[in-house]
């Protein structure tokens, strides 16, 4: 999931002074985020944390983004109660502290979320949208639960696995281009990789002159050319939402509905 030295760079830039347009919610044994849609159209999505936790007023912000497209939102901390990854942590204790927060041991609390959003939200069509450590948490939840429309991962992948590329659900890879985490020959190797065993729709999109943390992170050094790919992602994922919710066009193995391949 990161090179040694710093293994996962996404506190890099500002955390975003936000307050949030949703509320705290108890499900079962986990603490959630809740954002209700200002239109109640049955539809739904999870948002999972990076490494900085279920508190992070970034990820909460994306979650009030998408809220505000006509989803009902919710952040769950995938963290049960345990402590997120502090920026001035010892990275040199970042692999041990990892392992108690396995991004793809999420089972039991993913399927109480659904069952949350179902009884209490009347939710009928569930995606899953996660960054970091989240996006690897989506790459596996693609793998496992086909009743969800849609995942968008963002800077997350499964690494060291072969079984991995099965995917069940329509997914976007959203991927930096100077990506100390993930560099692009694991996006080239996941790239082959689905289109010889994919059998659904996906999208694998990379952004020129980006960096780990770039859709929901604001980074010091963030110029004034940034702005459009960070605009550009945050609206793909969106626009991916909303065509795989609704089931509107899609074409297996990376085009969108006007068959304009994503570079």
């Amino acid at each position: 999931m990161a090179n040694e030295a710093y293994p996962c760079p996404c506190d890099i830039g500002h955390r975003i002074e936000y307050g949030g347009l949703g509320h705290e919610v108890q499900v079962e044994h986990i603490k959630a985020y809740l954002t209700k849609s200002p239109v109640d159209a049955g539809k739904a999505v999870v948002v999972i944390q990076d490494i900085f936790g279920w508190q992070l007023p970034n990820t909460r912000y994306m979650a009030d983004m998408i809220a505000g497209n006509g989803y009902t939102t919710i952040v769950p901390d995938f963290f049960v109660g345990q402590e997120p990854w502090h920026p001035s942590g010892d990275w040199s204790t970042f692999p041990e502290w990892l392992k108690t927060r396995n991004a793809r041991k999420i089972d039991k609390e993913f399927d109480a979320v659904l069952k949350y959003l179902k009884q209490q939200c009347h939710a009928k069509r569930i995606g899953v949208v996660g960054f970091c450590w989240g996006g690897t948490a989506v790459h596996h939840l693609m793998l496992k639960h086909p009743e969800l429309r849609a995942g968008v991962s963002v800077y997350g992948i499964i690494k060291d696995a072969e079984d991995v590329y099965g995917l069940k659900n329509p997914t976007l890879f959203i991927f930096a281009e100077n990506d100390a985490v993930i560099p692009l020959e694991q996006v080239s190797l996941l790239t082959q990789k689905l289109k010889e065993h994919c059998k659904v729709e996906y999208q694998i999109k990379t952004f020129s002159g980006q960096t780990h943390g770039f859709v929901h992170r604001k980074r010091e050094d963030c110029s004034p050319e940034d702005k459009p790919y960070i605009d550009e992602a945050r609206r793909n994922l969106l626009e991916w939402l909303n065509k795989t919710f609704w089931n509107v066009g899609l074409v297996t193995g990376a085009l969108w509905r006007t068959g304009r391949p994503l570079q």
